[in-house]
């Protein structure tokens, strides 16, 4: 790679590692809290084909922890900015926008098995699910974010096999699921998560009722959340994806 916004990138990894960071395909889904800041270290670590799915619009409750969200892009589609931003970083990159949402229904119009990686910022907990199961089903490699509400502090934030996650409420409940019906991941893959256990501490102040998308879309009972959290989840995300590549032996 000669883009010479890559340089100090090729110094510490060295041509021929960045060149294979470069190659790879990698597909996000959700560009919030989470995934907004996955796909920005993606783009300047040297990822240039990445795919973003989300069929959200920007809101401005996302202000304080979205790394798209301003007063100047509410209502704005999630995936465009996020677009246009990344394209403003590298404007070489391939980056592509899809505003939709993914479930078992959708799954097989994303084409899964063309991507290197998967990542999963899914908030909802059916479709984080469906996710893991078809991208695992497929032999995919996948990095997944569980939970990142009702966090503080981040040396609470670890990594481990889904299997070992543990204190997360949302990795047991998708344990929970995946017993109940009897339908398992088909290998085993690596999750950001925390086990910090905190409540809403302004919920009697404020009136906290189920958000929905601008798109109409259920969003369940929204929790407390902060950047500093949710950018580490997001960041230790991108890094998994870096890592494993630059693992890879050279030909």
């Amino acid at each position: 790679m000669s883009n010479p916004i890559y340089s100090r990138t090729e110094l510490l990894v060295g041509a021929e590692a960045l060149n294979r960071l470069s190659s790879k395909r990698v597909i996000l889904f959700g560009v919030g809290g989470v995934g907004s800041w996955c796909a920005e270290c993606l783009v300047r670590s040297g990822i240039t084909d990445l795919t973003l799915v989300d069929c959200d619009r920007v809101s401005v409750s996302n202000i304080n922890r979205q790394l798209i969200a301003t007063t100047q892009t509410i209502g704005c589609i999630k995936v465009e900015v996020m677009r246009e931003r990344l394209l403003a970083i590298n404007p070489e990159a391939h980056i592509t926008a899809l505003q939709r949402v993914y479930s078992a229904q959708t799954a097989d119009s994303f084409h899964l098995e063309e991507y290197d990686y998967v990542i999963d910022a899914i908030d909802s907990l059916q479709n984080k699910a469906d996710l893991i199961l078809h991208a695992t089903g497929l032999g995919l490699k996948l990095f997944s974010s569980m939970g990142a509400a009702l966090k503080m502090d981040p040396k609470h934030i670890h990594t481990a096999e889904f299997w070992q996650v543990s204190g997360c409420p949302l990795g047991a409940a998708l344990r929970r699921r995946f017993r109940k019906q009897q339908v398992f991941p088909k290998h085993k893959f690596l999750c950001v998560y925390s086990d910090e256990l905190l409540t809403n501490k302004g919920a009697g102040e404020l009136s906290v009722h189920a958000e929905q998308s601008p798109e109409g879309i259920s969003k369940g009972q929204p929790n407390g959340t902060m950047m500093h959290i949710t950018a580490m989840f997001g960041l230790t995300l991108a890094s998994m994806v870096i890592e494993d590549a630059l693992r890879e032996p050279t030909a």
